[in-house]
């Protein structure tokens, strides 16, 4: 399976907000969309960052909640691994791993068209599983 089918079934919406927006806001972001990250993109959908939950907890321990005026671009992960929806899941599964983290953006070219989390790709493997089962018992009870 590849990661055009998590995105067919979650859809390709992704929260996004510009390098200049404040912390602050891109915190709010988070909390209102119930998200565990937000991609940071410019005025052409190019991914030029991430901002997860562990950079707010890294940057808020290390410069305290002063840092929160700053803008997103200051406080980002700017080395981005990204995918595209030809990616397998195990590819995305073995880039989550490595990288250790839990949101990969699917990108088409340098345009940003859906976002995977370790979530999705666990829900969906889940469900393979769960279909691999029933087909063996399918199987097993037609004998």
């Amino acid at each position: 399976m590849t990661v055009k089918a998590i995105l067919a079934a979650k859809g390709r919406n992704v929260v996004t907000v510009s390098p200049g927006v404040a912390l602050s806001a891109a915190v709010k972001v988070l909390a209102d969309n119930r998200i565990g990250a937000v991609v940071v993109t410019d005025a052409d959908s190019k991914v030029v960052g991430i901002l997860s939950e562990r950079d707010l907890v890294r940057v808020l321990a290390e410069r305290g909640e002063a840092v929160l005026n700053v803008p997103v671009e200051t406080v980002m992960t700017r080395k981005v691994i990204t995918s595209t929806d030809r990616d397998t899941v195990g590819e995305i599964m073995e880039k989550m791993t490595t990288g250790k983290f839990r949101h990969v953006p699917v990108v088409d070219g340098e345009r940003l068209v859906g976002l995977i989390s370790i979530g999705d790709v666990v829900k969906h493997r889940l469900s393979e599983m769960e279909q691999e089962s029933n087909a063996l018992r399918q199987y097993i009870l037609t004998a």
